[in-house]
């Protein structure tokens, strides 16, 4: 090939891909508002339409026999057919993929709506990782409104329970203010009985006040915990200490076990001796009279990192169907249990579960034995 013939044949190709370069440059700039598939259409059809344009203009300046520049024509031509078919179906197979994640992304926010169903095999890797992350952004959303709206529902049940809670001292406390008031009694004995009643409902009130408190604490993440190394088996002794009385006046013997040696924890003492409490007067008030309450402790065994503290009670356990929601706020279960038990706001549990969370622990519940067994499990370490 002479300096000449390369020349020209290069002035050629330059010409046509510059031409092919105008040409898909409009066509995108033409379609910029529309949908990514034509464009990618359009950018093919007029790469395969350049490129046979240069190889036909080359060929007559290369080729000297008609017969085989006609045989090359049709060549190309049947090329760019198969390549511009081949274009409109992988356009139409990719604006069925970025139809689908419109669709999907659009139903985003709705209340119900379903993870997105997965594109075809063949659909771009980059469009099936969004599908993906679209699909894992609908799940994770519709646990969030899941979370939102049984919180929302433990929200009203709380009020309406802290209203009754709220409701019924307050009429009795107003009653024996208005007979102290108008002196409706006089007798020293019964005014005594009135006042003594009246300081007994102040500190029910006081109690009620005290848990909203805690349990607000633990809800808003005002919670500050002091952590320093306690024994667990000194924990288990003042919880048990402090309820003793309680389990005695009604009946109900309390009995402590620790399992091998007292292990040591890095823990907040009051927050993880009022959980301790709060799970054995749930206890005591759900277990009949002259039943039991047994107090298992020590370190976990499948896990030695961690030790735990088991409360079993003789109350007959708890129905299945209220498990899930035992540590709900203001989860009420008497009715389940011991016919006339006092429940109060049902607060006891779900503040429990507040300051076990906070040490990174847990507290679970399982029936066995006739009864209902509460385990909590705490972190050697903290967390």
């Amino acid at each position: 090939m002479t300096a000449h013939d390369a020349l020209e044949l290069s002035a050629i190709a330059a010409g046509v891909t510059f031409l092919g370069f105008v040409v898909g440059a409009g066509a995108m700039r033409l379609l910029r508002g529309r949908s990514i598939a034509a464009q990618i259409v359009a950018l093919t059809c007029s790469t395969v339409v350049a490129v046979i344009a240069g190889a036909y203009a080359a060929s007559r300046a290369m080729f000297i026999s008609q017969h085989d520049l006609t045989a090359l024509g049709v060549v190309l031509v049947a090329a760019g057919t198969v390549a511009i078919i081949i274009a409109l179906v992988l356009g139409a197979r990719i604006g069925a993929a970025s139809r689908s994640l419109v669709e999907t992304a659009r139903r985003l926010g709705d209340a119900g709506s379903e993870p997105a169903d997965a594109l075809e095999p063949h659909a771009p890797n980059e469009l099936a990782q969004l599908a993906n992350e679209l699909a894992a952004t609908t799940a994770r959303l519709n646990e969030a409104r899941a979370r939102q709206e049984q919180l929302e529902a433990s929200r009203r049940e709380l009020v309406a329970w802290v209203s009754h809670d709220l409701r019924t001292p307050l009429a009795g406390m107003r009653a024996i203010v208005e007979a102290l008031e108008d002196r409706v009694v006089n007798d020293p004995a019964t005014i005594d009985r009135y006042l003594r009643t009246l300081r007994e409902e102040v500190d029910g009130l006081a109690l009620l006040v005290d848990d909203l408190f805690e349990l607000s604490r633990t809800q808003t993440g005002a919670l500050r915990l002091h952590f320093e190394r306690v024994s667990l088996g000194d924990l288990v002794s003042d919880a048990l200490a402090g309820t003793a009385p309680v389990a005695a006046a009604k009946g109900v013997s309390l009995e402590g076990r620790l399992l091998g040696p007292p292990p040591t924890l890095e823990v907040s003492a009051p927050e993880v001796l009022r959980a301790l409490r709060n799970l054995l007067e749930n206890a005591i008030r759900h277990t009949p009279d002259d039943g039991s309450i047994v107090v298992e402790a020590g370190r976990d065994e499948h896990v030695p990192e961690w030790a735990y503290v088991a409360v079993h009670d003789t109350g007959g356990g708890v129905p299945n169907e209220d498990l899930p929601r035992i540590f709900d706020v203001a989860f009420q279960r008497d009715r389940a249990r011991t016919p006339g038990a006092a429940g109060g706001a049902g607060l006891g549990l779900a503040i429990a579960r507040g300051f076990v969370e906070a040490h990174r622990g847990e507290l679970r519940v399982h029936n066995e034995h006739g009864g209902a067994t509460f385990t909590m499990r705490l972190p050697l370490e903290r967390a």
